[in-house]
């Protein structure tokens, strides 16, 4: 099957729909995952006049820096549509968009950036309930499947889980080309927001510590081990994780506790927003047949698929995982609504005994394994 260049958005058709008048579409994800070429597409197949523009106009930045509602406005009066893409490189951008969304108020508006710390505490007080938030991440399952039909996630389900979602490496012909994109990826784009933005003292101290948290999926991570491994303060790994995390570089999940003493609870783990960013940091595309880390990249897929498919249908829930000091765990726990289910994710073909201990301390809830066989319902 020969793989398309645009791949359809879940997003895509509706996007404009969520862009309600007098609010600011702002739409996040990591760098890389296609927002600004979705937010092109889906204008460009409007009416009307559009503008488009980017942080890293000198002009645009003046702009906004006047705080000026006569010069703003008159700048963009005329526009059926506004999109300013990486927004956040703008100094004081909240309260430009805040003149703008108040005074053009028939005006679609849209914001997009890829550090969602950055824009979004420019965004918060001067947007206070004028923002629409969107995040958009590397393609899903079910976008994948809205596409080209469900065996295609059968037949790529490998692929997809050495090489990762990235719209580019979908659309990549061959291992080479995925693997040279993903290294440049980690090597120009991964970091770069971080960089630019928070004057790190040790930049390298980043991809070290990303390495180690890439063998760690699925287990608790020690705070105190990691500085010591990387000879830095626990507070500056602290600092480091948030940002990771809030440059959509990896996912933190706490433990879950509601009844026992002896459940785990201070302790986190970290997912990674895509599986080919986390074998690029090791430097390891090898086939599932000479890999030792499958369950790692199994756990680590299906947590951002299902993490993916509720953002699409706004579906909220908190996600945490679940073990106790005698080594009783599930490997993910969903709560929506006061309602609780388990997950154990197991890749390989052994059977998975689930803990008693969990529908003992917790009876109305659910527990179910997912593998290879029942993944599709989970994801879709």
């Amino acid at each position: 099957m020969d793989t398309p260049t645009w791949i359809t958005r879940y997003w895509q058709s509706s996007l404009l729909d969520r862009a309600e008048r007098g609010k600011i579409l702002t739409l996040y994800g990591p760098r890389r995952v296609g927002k600004t070429s979705l937010v092109e597409k889906v204008l460009a197949s409007g009416q009307g006049r559009t503008y488009y523009g980017t942080g890293d106009d000198l002009p645009l930045q003046t702009l906004f820096d006047s705080q000026s509602v006569s010069l703003i406005c008159t700048a963009f009066s005329g526009y059926d549509r506004i999109f300013i893409d990486e927004a956040q490189r703008i100094p004081k951008i909240g309260i430009g968009l805040k003149i703008l969304v108040d005074t053009l108020k028939d005006v679609t508006i849209i914001a997009s950036g890829s550090s969602s710390f950055t824009l979004a505490s420019e965004l918060g007080e001067p947007l206070t309930g004028r923002s629409v938030p969107l995040t958009l991440y590397p393609l899903s399952q079910v976008e994948l499947a809205a596409h080209f039909g469900t065996m295609y996630l059968l037949e790529n389900l490998e692929q997809h889980l050495i090489y990762g979602l990235y719209p580019e490496v979908l659309t990549d012909p061959g291992p080479d080309q995925k693997r040279d994109y993903l290294m440049r990826l980690c090597n120009s784009y991964l970091f770069k927001d971080i960089l630019e933005l928070h004057n790190l003292r040790n930049p390298s101290k980043l991809h070290d510590l990303l390495r180690l948290i890439a063998f760690q999926i699925g287990k608790e991570v020690s705070l105190n081990e990691l500085a010591s491994t990387l000879g830095i303060a626990k507070q500056s790994v602290e600092r480091y994780l948030d940002l990771l995390e809030k440059s959509f570089v990896v996912i933190k999940v706490r433990g879950f506790s509601r009844n026992l003493r002896k459940e785990v609870t201070k302790s986190s783990r970290y997912y990674f927003v895509d599986n080919g960013i986390r074998n690029a940091l090791i430097n390891n595309f090898n086939p599932s047949s000479m890999r030792d880390d499958m369950g790692m990249l199994w756990e680590n897929f299906l947590f951002m698929e299902r993490l993916k498919k509720q953002v699409h249908h706004t579906t909220w829930v908190n996600r945490y995982f679940w073990r106790t000091y005698d080594h009783k765990e599930l490997d993910y726990v969903e709560e929506a609504d006061g309602a609780l289910a388990g997950f154990e994710f197991k890749w390989g073909n052994r059977k998975s005994k689930l803990p008693a201990l969990w529908q003992e301390s917790y009876p109305t809830a659910t527990v179910s394994c997912i593998n290879r066989e029942n993944f599709l319902e989970f994801v879709l």
